[in-house]
Order: structure tokens, then C-alpha cells, then sequence
């Protein structure tokens, strides 16, 4: 458990994702099996202990340290585990106690009776310093939150891996994950060199999705419009819908398996093919406010009442795989045609096909993008008519030309409370963009904002940044890089009073983004390309 907890101790730390991934590689290297293969599932996301529940770590707490003590000092450090972690007394007949490995602490809560689990993690807490009962409750919570993404450990643990398979990438990871459990002995052993490639491309995995690239003016100048077909970017959330050998899933972008949220969608996936689409909420046809879909994301499980109110519908972008074969090496039009003809043919419920969009050149794609905000669409997508489907985000092959152009996905860096009846609330949230240096890349301020959101989506926010709280400065709050703010604003001019050189004029919380990774958000370049004059 010592090795874990300074592993977490010190990717807390770290600041650079840079400095995060030599972290993680160097524990894949040093760590034996199957201690690595366990922080790995930690790390992911991929550990589950039912009844460790933080309702359970505080009742057990408040049976060691005077409950209203507890309450004070949670309020003041935002963070159970930190709280436990630093009051925990300690007693000194158990000083010299050894304390527990990684795996005899996963091993005994999975092997462990319901009425068993609070005090197993009573005794280890009793023989651990505080580094360690911090890693101890976050481990057994599912709640890290350390600045780590399931894609970032995956990327750590491609790099890893090169050394063994120099032609390992972060993709051919994401090709077997799903078909994989914890403490991935098969995955350890290929990427040591040990064993071939785990035999798992056949199910119902995820396979890394194609993304695009912003379209500038100078990408304008330099492209041939009849080289590219267009299609509407629809305003929803990216899915890929997986029916193989007789599953089904229902991913996000980032490969995070949602299908609990939108059974309505998984229970018509009776076929054998791999689709990439937007998932929307429709009502008789007619799509309804990104607003209406956010209501069903983040949810394991729906209501009837949901299923009525927003019922969700999948506008298919591409084909993937039809029955076993694979067809991303395939073009775009050949794919849009096998897309076409496989459509006609399943006739799949609750869904259809995003339509192309027809023009002649770049006079009417220009028209087509300023109509779209009428039409409640994003604006436009262009793809290579010869492109085929590849992972991660290559630069050509396809653009998004968003409406409206003042629009940025930037990531909370503080909050603050509110005012009046919000003063119960961190309700006013300064963001930021990535800026590059030559020690890896930072985040910056960029802008403030405390509107575009409903009373409801305030609450998630601010039950968002007290349990993501890194740091506390009186009534503001310093949060983990970790939650995606789309912001819309008016303009954006030179600042010498911002960290960034640039102000935002009027900014507001366009739409949160729960589905995005931090780490995707816009560059500080992007934002500097919108400034007036």
C-alpha cells in the first residue's frame, strides 16, 4: 500500500500531464504483478467496492473523533478522505504494525461479508500514515480525483510499453481495454513483451473514435471544397453504438460505456455492427435543446418519467464494422454508401441517418453554416470524401466549422460563492484555456462567468467543486483540472490584467461539459486567433 500511496501522493503534486505519465510509466516498470495491474484499475475507474461506501467511512470516523470536530474540519478541507486521512487518531499499540499490501487490500474487501468491510478498513487505517489512509479511502471510494484520466494512464501505459512494442500506441490500448478485467495480467504481459496481443477486437469493446480539427481561415484557403463532403454537426454528445456476438454498448467519445443512461437506445440495437453517431433527444422528429439531453447524462439508471420526457435518438454518422467485417480502412463515400445500404436493410429503431449536406463551393457551405443557428444545429462538418477511419484526431482529413465562431470549451479553475440566494452556492466560476511552455503546458485564466445555467445545473456544479476542492482561499475555492465549461462571449480583446493577455467580453456558461476531458479542452492560440482588430 506504501508504493500506491506515493504514487497518488505524488501525481497530486505534479502539475504537468507531462510529469504525470513519467510518474505512471515508472510504477508500470518497478511495480510487481498484480500490484501494477490493480493501481491501473484504481486509476480507471475500474475498482468498485460496494459496501466502502464515504456515508460508511464517515460513520466509521465519527466513532474515533468527536462528531462535530469531524463536521468542522470536513467543511473546512472539502474532501472526506483528506478529512479521515489527517484526523484519524492514531493508536499507539498498532505503531509498528505492518501495514497492508495494494493487493491484500483489494483481495480482502472483494473477498469480504458486508458486516466485515468497516472493520478491515478500521485495522489498515489504524497502520498507515496519513499519505497512506488518504490513498487507502480514495482507493476503496472510487474517488481519486488526482488530476489522472482513465485516458491519461492508458497513454502512460502505451508509453510504457514501447520499450517491449516500439509500435504500441494509446489506440491499440483502447482496442483490447474492454475486453479485459482488473489486474489486466494478459495487457502487462503483451506489452512486456511476454505474450502476443490479447484476442479481444471481436467483442463489444470500444474502438477509439475519429475526431476533427477546428476549420481556420487559413485551412480555407488551402482546401478544395470538392475534395470534402459536408454533413450538419449536430448539437448532442458523440457515441458509439457496439452489437457484437450478442452485446450491446452504448460508449461516449471517450470510450465510457453509458448504456445503463439510454436503454431506449441499447434495446434496438438488435444487429451485428459497430456505428458512430450523435445521440440526441427527439421529440416526433424534431431535436430538441442540448439542455433536454444533459438532463439524461451522468445517470446509471433512468426513470420511467425520463424516458418520456426526453427520449433519446442516434443520428448515425458512420459504419465501422458491418457483422465481422472491418471497414474503417475503407473512404468516406465508400463507408457513407455500406452506411446507406446496411440502413435500408436493419431499419434500426430510434435512429437515422445525419444527412449530407449539398453545395458548390465554399459561397454556399459559408451560407449554410450562418443559417445554422436558426436550424438549433452546430454548424458544419467537412470530411475528406478519401479518408478513411482513424483514431485520435489527424490533422486533414476532417473539420468542424462551428457556428457563430465565439464559443470556447475551456476548463474551471476556481469558484467562488455566490450572492443573495445563490450565497449558499459556488456559483461564480473563473476558467481557463491550455497554454504551452517549454515544461509542458499550464492552464491560464481566461474569463469569469456566474450565468447560462439552470437552478438545477447549479447544484451539480456545486456539489461538482467541493468534492474536487484542491485548495481553499477564504470564499474561493482552487478545483482539479477535471470539469469542461463551454463558454460563449461576445468578443475578446488584449488584457494586461489577466495572466493570459486576454479578456472575454460579456462571458456565460454556454453548456457544461460532462463528457468532455479536460484535457481536449481549447489552447490559449485559439482563443488569441478571435481577438478584435
Amino acid at each position: 500500500m506504501n508504493r500506491f500511496a506515493a504514487l497518488i501522493d505524488a501525481l497530486v503534486f505534479m502539475p504537468s500531464r507531462n510529469g504525470k505519465i513519467r510518474l505512471l510509466v515508472e510504477h508500470f516498470a518497478t511495480a510487481p504483478d498484480p500490484e501494477r495491474g490493480w493501481a491501473l484499475a484504481a486509476l480507471t475507474g475500474a475498482l468498485s467496492f460496494r459496501e466502502a461506501k464515504p456515508a460508511a467511512i464517515r460513520e466509521l470516523a465519527a466513532t474515533r473523533v468527536d462528531p462535530q470536530l469531524l463536521a468542522l474540519s470536513y467543511d473546512y478541507v472539502g474532501d472526506l478522505a483528506e478529512t479521515v486521512a489527517l484526523i484519524w487518531p492514531e493508536r499507539a499499540e498498532r505503531a509498528n504494525s505492518l501495514p497492508p499490501s495494494l493487493n491484500e487490500v483489494v483481495e480482502g474487501l472483494q473477498a469480504a461479508r458486508r458486516g466485515q468491510v468497516m472493520g478491515l478498513v478500521e485495522g489498515w487505517l489504524d497502520t498507515l500514515d496519513s499519505s497512506g489512509r488518504f490513498a487507502l479511502l480514495k482507493l476503496i471510494t472510487g474517488a481519486l480525483r488526482i488530476g489522472v484520466s482513465a485516458r491519461l494512464a492508458k497513454t502512460a501505459l502505451a508509453d510504457w510499453g514501447k520499450a517491449a512494442r516500439p509500435e504500441v500506441s494509446v489506440d491499440d490500448v483502447e482496442e483490447v481495454w474492454h475486453g479485459l478485467t482488473a489486474p489486466y495480467a494478459e495487457l502487462f504481459a503483451w506489452l512486456e513483451g511476454r505474450a502476443e496481443r490479447p484476442a479481444t477486437g471481436a467483442g463489444a469493446g470500444f474502438r477509439p473514435m475519429m475526431l476533427s480539427h477546428p476549420l481556420e481561415e487559413e485551412d480555407r484557403a488551402a482546401l478544395d471544397p470538392a475534395a470534402y463532403a459536408a454533413e450538419w454537426k449536430w448539437d448532442g454528445i458523440r457515441v458509439q453504438l457496439v452489437a457484437r456476438d450478442g452485446e450491446r454498448r452504448l460508449y461516449s467519445r471517450t470510450g465510457d460505456d453509458v448504456s445503463g443512461a439510454f436503454p431506449d437506445i441499447v434495446d434496438h440495437m438488435s444487429f451485428d455492427a459497430v456505428l458512430d453517431g450523435e445521440l440526441l433527444v427527439a421529440r416526433d422528429g424534431v431535436v430538441a435543446p442540448f439542455n433536454d439531453l444533459q438532463q439524461r447524462l451522468n445517470r446509471k439508471t433512468v426513470t420511467a418519467q425520463m424516458l418520456r420526457d426526453g427520449p433519446a435518438w442516434v443520428r448515425l454518422y458512420d459504419i465501422l464494422f458491418d457483422g465481422g467485417e472491418d471497414l474503417r480502412g475503407l473512404s468516406f463515400v465508400e463507408r457513407r454508401a455500406r452506411l446507406e445500404r446496411w440502413f435500408e436493410a436493419v431499419q434500426p429503431r430510434r435512429m437515422d441517418l445525419s444527412p449530407l449536406v449539398p453545395f458548390a463551393g465554399w459561397d454556399d457551405l459559408v451560407a449554410l453554416r450562418e443559417g445554422a443557428r436558426e436550424n438549433g444545429i452546430e454548424g458544419l462538418m467537412l470530411k475528406r470524401r478519401d479518408s478513411a477511419y482513424l483514431a485520435g484526431r489527424p490533422k486533414g482529413p476532417w473539420f468542424k466549422w462551428k457556428r457563430g465562431a465565439l464559443t470556447l470549451d475551456t476548463v474551471m479553475m476556481y469558484a467562488q460563492r455566490g450572492h443573495g440566494k445563490r450565497s449558499s452556492y459556488y456559483s461564480d466560476y473563473t476558467f481557463g484555456v491550455w497554454r504551452d511552455h517549454e515544461l509542458g503546458r499550464e492552464l491560464v485564466p481566461v474569463g469569469k462567468a456566474y450565468s447560462g445555467f439552470t437552478d438545477a445545473e447549479l447544484i451539480e456544479l456545486d456539489r461538482w467543486v467541493r468534492n474536487h476542492t484542491t485548495r481553499r482561499y477564504g470564499p474561493v475555492r482552487e478545483v482539479e483540472a477535471g470539469l469542461v465549461l463551454e463558454v460563449a462571449f461576445d468578443s475578446v480583446h488584449p488584457s494586461n490584467r489577466h495572466k493570459s493577455g486576454l479578456a472575454m467580453r460579456f462571458p456565460r456558461i454556454h453548456r457544461i461539459r460532462w463528457d468532455k476531458p479536460a484535457q481536449e479542452a481549447d489552447r490559449l492560440e485559439t482563443l488569441a486567433a478571435m481577438v478584435v482588430g
